[in-house]
């Protein structure tokens, strides 16, 4: 995203004083960030005879100047807007949920947004969205001072989203749903997961309490993990004891537990693979029959064996999980004392592993082969 501007037309403009923090001046210099995994824009210098511009960086890196590089980014443009329109996505998932099954039913959710539902049935429901902002600006001040601005966007943008879609539901909309405490646990809790995860998955947070479980992990030896769940037994508790009643708060946090069931399935992916290592004296055999037969690439690394001292050669592979019942066929038929181990991936990113089509095509003719094959020896005999 490219947002250039001659420096005489906007120095004294109210755009350049609400952006401030955002604008850097370069003379005759190209920008280069030092890029991570976390979200960066960039930015670039147009060519002479405009030898002053003005640009704008949304980066968790510092910036460092240097003359006559180049201009590098971590991804392209579209993935800069399909993170905020999958943002934008969740939050009115998250909101729907809410709005819709949660507070017909007098449910809560964990975290921050508990804290603020809890608030708005006591006082006024309306008031829900501004308690949630209230009770959240405390840890957007630490979401800045120890994660960074990128964050700090992100998790503004999904905050005031989500408070617009809870008030565009219930203003505009009028849906309620009033059925089975069941359906409401279920149904509520799936999309309030699926929302949950796809604004985290795509570098946002509606929740405060994650903020500081990542404080305090770096401060004790708390996972964030505990500290939510301790946060979330005092508000759960809390609940039950401003509610006078403890089958609210029991089903809400059944809601809480399939939600973040579902959240983490968002967030780390729906992939089902798995990687297998393999020891085997045959390893050569083997790997060339994982290649051939099933079409699957693989990795061989060299290992030593702790209590013997021998060389080795380990086989690293990742294989769907309809394709592990014959890989395992396939290992112990070249080798019956090979060892192996499996273990679950949540997601795979690129690699060599060939095409899905020609690995199931392959995975197919191996079977047919096997089937047919050993009917043909059959009738033959």
């Amino acid at each position: 995203m490219f947002l250039l501007f001659p420096c005489k037309r906007i120095l004294f403009s109210p755009a350049y004083f609400f952006a401030k923090a955002y604008l850097s001046i370069s003379y005759e210099y190209k920008f280069i960030l030092n890029i991570n995994r976390i979200d960066t824009f960039f930015c670039c210098t147009k060519p002479p005879p405009i030898q002053y511009t003005i640009c704008f960086i949304h980066s968790f890196s510092r910036i460092f100047i240097m003359k006559d590089s180049t201009v590098t980014s971590s991804k392209p443009l579209s993935s800069y807007i399909l993170d905020y329109v999958f943002m934008a996505i969740g939050a009115f998932l998250a909101a729907f949920s809410i709005s819709v099954f949660l507070i017909p039913s007098n449910l809560i959710d964990g975290g921050i947004v508990g804290v603020a539902m809890i608030f708005g049935y006591m006082f006024k429901q309306s008031l829900f969205p501004l308690f949630l902002f209230i009770f959240n600006l405390p840890f957007l001040y630490l979401a800045y001072k120890h994660i960074g601005k990128v964050f700090l966007i992100h998790m503004l943008y999904a905050v005031i989203l989500f408070m617009g879609c809870v008030v565009f539901i219930e203003s505009v909309l009028h849906v309620e749903f009033h059925g089975d405490s069941v359906e409401v646990v279920v149904i509520g809790g799936a999309i309030l997961g699926i929302g949950l995860g796809l604004i985290i998955r795509y570098g946002g947070c509606l929740d405060g309490t994650e903020i500081l479980g990542l404080i305090i992990n770096k401060k004790t030896g708390f996972t964030v993990g505990q500290v939510v769940l301790v946060c979330n037994i005092f508000i759960f508790g809390g609940a039950g004891i401003a509610f006078q009643d403890w089958h609210p708060p029991l089903l809400s946090l059944i809601t809480f537990m399939v939600a973040s069931k579902v959240m983490d399935s968002v967030i780390v992916g729906l992939d089902e693979t798995k990687s297998m290592l393999i020891i085997s004296k045959h390893s050569n055999a083997i790997a060339q029959a994982i290649i051939h037969e099933l079409g699957l690439g693989l990795t061989i690394m060299y290992g030593r064996g702790g209590y013997s001292g021998d060389a080795r050669e380990i086989l690293y592979v990742i294989v769907e999980r309809l394709q592990l019942a014959e890989l395992k066929e396939l290992i112990y038929r070249e080798d019956p004392s090979a060892f192996i181990a499996i273990e679950n991936l949540h997601e795979v990113a690129n690699g060599n592993q060939g095409s899905k089509t020609d690995r199931s095509q392959k995975w197919i003719e191996s079977i047919m082969s096997r089937a047919f094959g050993s009917k043909k020896n059959s009738n033959d005999s």
